[in-house]
């Protein structure tokens, strides 16, 4: 039986780590994969957005089919450049239908987006490892609060863009919360900048400020192999 508080946290964040290890994984195999298939297809010549789109669609496919964790969207984003004929381009593939994301059919303005202004392309970009950014309302594919997992992919070294996946928060909580509730103790996990993104206690909801709150000044544990921090109280 957990008895102590530091032996609750410490199987929270187990919890956690384990429950975050499949997208993970999934995508840094992703990543090292199609870095390959992306050279082998960039040495025969240039690269087009529909070439990329055929190579993408089956790691995309992949990941909205894992049993360890609900996700809904899935794809990968092209650095600038990249391409021949697009500045940037994503491929990307979502929803129960798992259909196409095509994002001049929503808003031309999607098709320029500087993506490096979004937390889940720049970190990976700038560090080289895979990051879980969130909690966000992801304005870009599902409006909906979302957490999304980024890995970064390489050619010879160089960074040419992020395997990435979205998981909403919905799902993240029904996955989550009767494994951590099951603790008997006010669990939250919060993100590396201190951000709420599921607690069993209900004063706190995704998206709340740790700072300035009565969370601030208890003790985090970190959840291994991603950047999530348990708090208990």
């Amino acid at each position: 039986m957990l008895t102590t508080t530091h032996s609750v946290a410490l199987r929270a964040a187990e919890i956690v780590s384990e429950y975050f290890s499949a997208p993970i994984s999934a995508l840094e195999q992703t990543a090292q994969t199609l870095g390959g298939q992306l050279a082998e297809a960039r040495s025969a010549g240039q690269l087009t957005a529909a070439q990329l789109d055929l190579l993408v669609e089956p790691h995309a496919h992949t990941a909205l089919a894992l049993a360890e964790a609900r996700v809904y969207g899935a794809g990968f984003i092209a650095a600038v450049d990249l391409l021949s004929g697009a500045r940037n381009h994503l491929s990307w593939w979502q929803g129960d239908d798992r259909g196409k994301l095509v994002l001049a059919a929503q808003s031309v303005n999607k098709e320029f987006i500087d993506y490096s202004d979004f937390e889940w392309y720049r970190v990976p970009m700038m560090t080289g490892a895979s990051h879980v950014a969130g909690p966000h309302v992801d304005y870009l594919c599902s409006d909906e609060y979302t957490v999304t997992v980024a890995a970064p992919v390489h050619i010879d070294g160089d960074f040419v863009g992020v395997a990435g996946l979205d998981m909403l928060i919905d799902s993240v909580e029904r996955q989550l919360m009767p494994r951590l509730s099951a603790l008997d103790a006010p669990v939250t996990l919060v993100n590396g900048v201190g951000r709420v993104i599921v607690s069993t206690d209900a004063g706190h909801t995704t998206g709340d400020a740790v700072r300035g709150g009565r969370l601030a000044e208890l003790a985090r544990t970190r959840c291994a192999g991603v950047e999530l921090d348990i708090i208990l109280g």
